[in-house]
């Protein structure tokens, strides 16, 4: 398997998992916002990853969230299923349990909280590799991870039979870059922090935009792919903007990602929202009437800038 046994490409969110009060999943909603952002333009959906709280889930729930996102998807993209664990054989069970659900691929990141050499590294991937029911998609997330797949892992990785893809979500461009230079005639590249550096990833060659912010900015984040691969640069830019933007307020303020994602969700009436399990929190006080504050006067600017782009 290499780049050209996939013919994946453009922008692919990450979705949430939208737990009810009591913590059970919300099938339904997780249906609808999946088929929401496709119809908005996306071109495949990844699940149970870092955006969908993979941590929080049972094995049992990963599985009949796969068959639940290859059901709302049908057939109109891939089914990437975040398959986020320690131990080589815990990914390998995901991969199967994955396969038979009807996924598409695993994303695979690497193991966390244990500091690993390069070495070490590579043999988690190796060992996978060699058992994984599915196709990978690298994913490089040290922020996350705490261990990071550098341009040269990455070069020796994409090397690996059943490797297709790399989501990278460093947040660092020259670490995406070197990523991209490295491995692009191998396998595809996918940039994770659209909403920080989309644009230029994608004028740098990137296969694809894999990204959060979707759940609460769509058709806007697909937008971003679509009027830069199609040239409309004014436009492209002032999205990249937008994105930027959301991002800083989403992170700031005591905010983390996910809640604030669900909780923006749940204040623009979309689905897929609902609350995060533990450890994760809802926001509240002023950390949540800023977040939703600010959220709807960055839309509000966006949605005249880009109607004036489109209209010049």
């Amino acid at each position: 398997m290499d780049r050209n046994s996939i013919d994946w490409t453009g922008p692919m969110p990450a979705v949430t998992t939208p737990f009810n009060p009591d913590f059970s999943i919300d099938e339904e909603s997780f249906a609808a916002n999946i088929d929401r952002l496709l119809t908005h333009g996306a071109t495949g959906i990844i699940a149970s990853g870092c955006t969908g709280e993979f941590w929080a889930l049972e094995a049992s729930e990963k599985t009949k969230l796969c068959s639940t996102a290859v059901k709302a998807i049908d057939g109109r993209g891939p089914c990437i299923i975040g398959g986020g664990a320690i131990l080589p054989q815990q990914v390998i069970e995901q991969s199967g349990a994955a396969r038979e659900a009807g996924a598409d691929a695993i994303l695979v990141m690497p193991p966390y909280f244990a500091h690993l050499t390069r070495k070490e590294m590579v043999a988690h991937y190796q060992a996978v590799n060699s058992d994984s029911e599915l196709p990978i998609v690298l994913y490089n997330i040290p922020g996350n991870a705490g261990n990071a797949i550098t341009p040269e892992i990455a070069d020796e990785l994409a090397d690996l039979d059943k490797v297709v893809a790399i989501k990278e979500s460093s947040g660092d461009w020259k670490n995406f870059y070197g990523t991209l230079e490295a491995v692009k005639s191998r396998i595809r590249v996918f940039c994770g922090p659209s909403s920080v550096f989309g644009v230029p990833a994608v004028l740098a060659g990137a296969d694809g935009l894999f990204d959060c912010f979707p759940n609460v900015w769509a058709p806007g984040g697909f937008d971003l792919w679509y009027a830069s691969i199609e040239g409309r640069m004014e436009e492209a830019w002032a999205l990249q903007r937008t994105g930027q933007a959301l991002t800083d307020l989403f992170v700031s303020g005591e905010r983390t990602l996910y809640p604030a994602t669900k909780a923006v969700m749940n204040h623009l009436g979309l689905p897929g929202g609902g609350v995060p399990r533990p450890p994760l929190a809802p926001l509240d006080g002023t950390s949540l009437s800023e977040l939703l504050e600010g959220t709807d006067k960055i839309l509000a600017s966006a949605d005249a800038t880009i109607s004036f782009e489109r209209r010049k």
